[in-house]
Parts: C-alpha cells; structure tokens; sequence
C-alpha cells in the first residue's frame, strides 16, 4: 500500500505544479494582453519628410526644365531667314531661266 500511496502523492504533487504553471501562465498572458507596444516612428516620419522635399524639388526642377523647353521650341525656327530667301529668289530664277530658254 505504501507504494501506491507514494505514487498518489506523486501525481497529487505533479498535478499542482502542473496548475501552478497555468495559473503563472495565465497571468503572462494577461499582461501580456494589457501591455500595448507602440512603435517609435519619429525617424521614419523624419526620413519621409525629407524624401518627400527632395522629390518636390526634383519635380519643380523638371517643370522648369519642360518649361523653358518649351519656349525655346515656341521660339525655335527651322530654316533661318536667309536660308528661305535665298532658296526663294533660286526657284524663281530656275522658273525665269526656263520660260526664258523655252520661249
């Protein structure tokens, strides 16, 4: 009989141990669930802020550029002036040298 009372004991023992984890557990948990972790994102917004800046003055830098474009395009000719002259007055004395040789 000794043995099997030595054995009940055992397991008697064992079994509150067992509950005595669980209940340390369950109080883990708890507090684990009323603890909120919040995120320092100070450095992140810092990094953002400044990314963001940067793109707005690469992208005014771009509009300028588009925009002095294209007034140099509004501005742009394709053939100087006494290019078109010249070519001009050579197509009329090419027509007047031929009415002169056919007539």
């Amino acid at each position: 009989m000794t043995k099997l009372e030595e054995l009940t004991e055992l397991l008697v023992n064992e079994i509150n141990e067992f509950n005595k984890g669980i209940e340390k557990l369950e109080k883990i948990t708890k507090q684990l669930n009323k603890t909120k972790i919040k995120m320092d994102i100070t450095e992140y917004k810092a990094l953002i802020e400044s990314h963001l800046q940067k793109m707005n003055e690469h992208r005014n830098a771009q509009e300028r550029f588009q925009n002095r474009f294209e007034a140099l395009l509004k501005t742009a000719k394709v053939y100087p002036n006494w290019a078109v002259i010249v070519f001009i007055i050579a197509i009329l004395f090419g027509l007047g040298s031929i009415t002169y040789i056919i007539m």
